[in-house]
């Protein structure tokens, strides 16, 4: 079959679209609504659109990107006419649009403002005609909601139930009050789908959604001289801050977070990496005590991911069932780790008073921000973790100071505890990071040798990344790797119906773990374009790691002798373990702003 271009030939042999045909061509149509990545074509926007003449003499304004190319179409994407239909379309699209870009945090990598650049529009000329009231939700500690930004583009709906199959979001309304809503409530914060993982900040191309900002709350820290400010970071922003400061992607950038977080003010910077291993030694443990129990609850689940497990702090159901919750491990993640140790080790260790200390916590992920709210992860009421910024608020904080990772040196961790990770603890930051990690130290247990890597292979079950076996000391072990809450929801079956065959399974929210986070970089137009890059920075800090295992890090050793005794300890119960309860079965406590709505109907 062939069809003509703009008067070029083009041969096909099976079904594709005008907007691929072009692309594949090398013409320029502009596109919004259309997302590559997640193979979403919905046509919304309409900026795609081109003139087509059929073989019949038929001659149509279609959108490109879901009309299929038929033999004999003759197809214009160039005249001057088509180009002002959609300089056109975005002009209508502007129309009912938030323009005050200046405060928008997609301000510089908004793809609509980007778009109107490429098609030359100029002036809008229908701003402010059509405008019609549309919700501004901020009533949530992770993401924020503003529809007057939302173009309809529906890719948030599409990567919420294609990659996560969770369905918190879809398009309500009609007209110009069309936008992005909550399935099930009308607040964000009342959001019991929504496990806050923050995909899908990542794939909207204006400032629709966007993580709550905490700047401002960190910089009054950093700037409090009454407290003693403590910042630690995850292992994954080492490798994903550098991005938004362009030359600097996909390097390890570990050493200039440390110079930048002493230049804004911080006490004490701390490594997350160190938590990690403790994590490991916690949860290695609680594997093998459980394998010896033949009455306790197996496979066992990891539990750093809080988009995961704060599916049950939300009361959600899906896809980790009630059924499921003993099956999750108790040990804390290793922000909540770290965060714990350094409200009651390290004041022993610098003789401060525990009430002076305040912790910001740098993570990639939108959801840490929830699990910093749990109650089960305080003292007397107070937060251990008293502030989470994502990675990109930590860029805008930088950048609030001048600060520039290009153009400062190196700094170095400036306490002689909990600031040195193993490269198992760095390698937590990608998917498989934790079973490997895990897998060093069970070995060492089962056997008395060390080992750099326990082989892992790619996974004939549909939904697992990738698994590994062991059978070293006489325990048998199978570990799975998933990531993606829509796979982990098949495992969840799998589980819940007994016919799952692993022992530990591993499952991070996030598609390749934290290096994809809600809260990094994000790539205007492109999605998950940035993986194996970020994965390379990790696996190069691992490998040139002088301590490649958990157990073997001087620093969670120290913490051992000196306070907590031994992994899976009272005390370490007490400070690095945590519960989950199954609040379905006892009433909701009403929100303040439920109470207010009757005090005011009478």
């Amino acid at each position: 079959m062939r069809a003509y271009i703009n008067n070029k030939p083009f041969d096909f042999d099976q079904e594709i679209t005008i907007l691929e045909a072009a692309r594949q061509m090398g013409f320029f149509i502009p596109t919004l609504c259309a997302f590559k990545p997640l193979c979403h074509t919905p046509g919304t926007c309409a900026v795609c659109i081109v003139r087509v003449k059929r073989a019949d003499g038929q001659e149509l304004t279609l959108t490109s990107c879901k009309t299929p190319l038929e033999d004999g179409m003759e197809v214009d994407t160039i005249s001057s006419q088509v180009k002002k239909m959609q300089r056109t379309q975005v002009a209508l699209i502007f129309a009912d649009h938030d323009m005050d870009c200046v405060t928008c945090g997609r301000y510089g990598n908004c793809e609509l403002l980007q778009l109107a650049r490429n098609l030359g529009v100029q002036k809008a000329p229908f701003t402010g005609k059509f405008i019609a009231e549309r919700k501004v939700d901020h009533t949530d500690p992770a993401i924020e909601l503003d529809v007057n930004k939302c173009v309809r583009c529906m890719r948030c709906v599409e990567v919420c139930n294609k990659i996560q199959g969770i369905g918190a979001l879809r398009i309500d309304e009609i007209g110009t009050k069309a936008g992005v809503c909550l399935n099930g409530t009308k607040d964000w914060v009342d959001s019991t789908k929504c496990v806050r993982c923050g995909q899908c900040i990542m794939v909207c191309p204006t400032g629709a959604l966007m993580s709550t900002d905490n700047v401002d709350k960190a910089r009054e820290i950093l700037e409090d001289e009454s407290v003693i400010s403590v910042v630690q970071f995850a292992p994954s922003v080492r490798a994903t801050l550098g991005d938004a400061f362009g030359t600097l992607s996909g390097t390890n950038v570990e050493k200039r977070i440390i110079a930048g977080l002493k230049m804004m003010g911080a006490n004490y910077v701390l490594d997350t990496n160190f938590s990690a291993d403790v994590v490991i030694m916690e949860e290695g443990t609680e594997l093998l005590n459980r394998i010896k129990d033949k009455h306790s609850v197996m496979p066992m689940f990891t539990s750093c991911c809080p988009g995961r497990y704060g599916i049950k702090y939300r009361l959600q159901i899906q896809p980790f069932r009630l059924c499921m919750l003993d099956h999750l491990s108790t040990t804390r993640s290793p922000q909540a780790v770290l965060s714990s140790l350094a409200k009651t080790w390290l004041p022993e260790k610098i003789g401060a008073e525990p009430s002076k200390i305040r912790v910001i916590s740098i993570m990639p992920c939108t959801a840490k921000k929830i699990e910093a709210g749990r109650p089960q992860l305080a003292k007397d009421g107070v937060p251990d973790t008293d502030l989470v910024l994502t990675v990109r608020e930590l860029a805008r904080l930088f950048k609030s100071r001048g600060i520039d990772l290009k153009e400062i040196e190196d700094g170095e961790f400036d306490t002689p505890f909990m600031s040195r990770g193993s490269g198992a603890g760095v390698i937590f930051g990608k998917s498989g990071g934790v079973a490997e990690a895990a897998s060093r130290t069970l070995y060492h247990v089962l056997t008395g040798k060390e080992v750099n890597n326990v082989p892992f292979k790619p996974s004939n079950h549909p939904h697992v990344y990738k698994e590994a076996d062991m059978d070293e000391g006489g325990v048998k072990l199978k570990i799975a790797v998933v990531y993606g809450l829509a796979n982990a929801n098949k495992i969840c079956d799998e589980v819940a119906a007994g016919t799952c065959d692993y022992n530990f399974i591993e499952v991070m929210t996030c598609p390749g773990g934290c290096v994809n986070g809600g809260g990094t970089i994000r790539f205007r137009g492109n999605y998950l374009n940035a993986t194996s890059k970020r994965f390379e920075v990790l696996e190069r800090a691992d490998e040139n790691s002088p301590v490649r295992q958990s157990h073997n890090n001087p620093m969670v050793k120290e913490l051992y002798d000196e306070f907590l005794g031994e992994p899976n300890s009272h005390k370490a119960h007490q400070l690095l373990h945590t519960s989950y309860d199954d609040r379905s079965k006892t009433p909701a406590v009403p929100s303040i702003r439920h109470v207010w709505k009757k005090i005011q109907l009478g």
